[in-house]
């Protein structure tokens, strides 16, 4: 028993000896955290405030602007342009600009195919500046008669859809 004692007090002396508070060793700073998911996806992020025509250099491009034209749809103007090529299973940097209207509008989503939707991926848009804008994810066969949709999203559900033909 006395042996279990001696061995755990040089331990606990042993212990105390090695450790910052024996001596004017300060301990080392913590290890910086990795960065996360989302702050590597925002870093990679690109800024588009600005008019979209895309003269910045942020690394890639998407090609020339390509406006769709300008359509009444309810109580909204809705205006919209493309940047690049139209490539199946691409995606597609769209702008729209909305005005007219009472409600507040709470979301537009675009999406590229047919009225339903159907196979088609719906991508939430954010108001950069005095538009909207995201990447529009194609279809893996884009039909020549697919267009464009734009929903517009008002405060207290309301929903209008407008469409523009992709080969302006």
């Amino acid at each position: 028993m006395n042996d279990l004692r001696i061995r755990i007090a040089s331990l606990l002396a042993a212990t105390l000896a090695c450790s910052p508070l024996a001596c004017d060793r300060t301990p080392a700073p913590p290890a910086e955290p990795a960065p996360s998911k989302a702050s590597a996806q925002k870093k990679d992020a690109h800024d588009h405030d600005h008019d979209h025509d895309h003269d910045h250099d942020h690394g890639h491009e998407h090609g020339a602007t390509v406006q769709l034209g300008e359509v009444r749809e309810g109580d909204y103007v809705i205006k919209a342009s493309r940047d690049g090529e139209i490539k199946a299973a691409g995606d597609a940097p769209v702008d729209v600009w909305v005005s007219g209207g009472t409600a507040r509008i709470i979301a537009v989503r675009f999406w590229v195919g047919t009225a339903d939707g159907k196979g088609s991926i719906k991508a939430k848009a954010e108001i950069e500046g005095d538009h909207w804008h995201t990447h529009v994810e194609m279809p893996d066969t884009v039909a020549p008669d697919a267009r464009l949709w734009v929903e517009i999203e008002a405060e207290g559900g309301g929903k209008t859809v407008a469409s523009f033909d992709l080969r302006q």
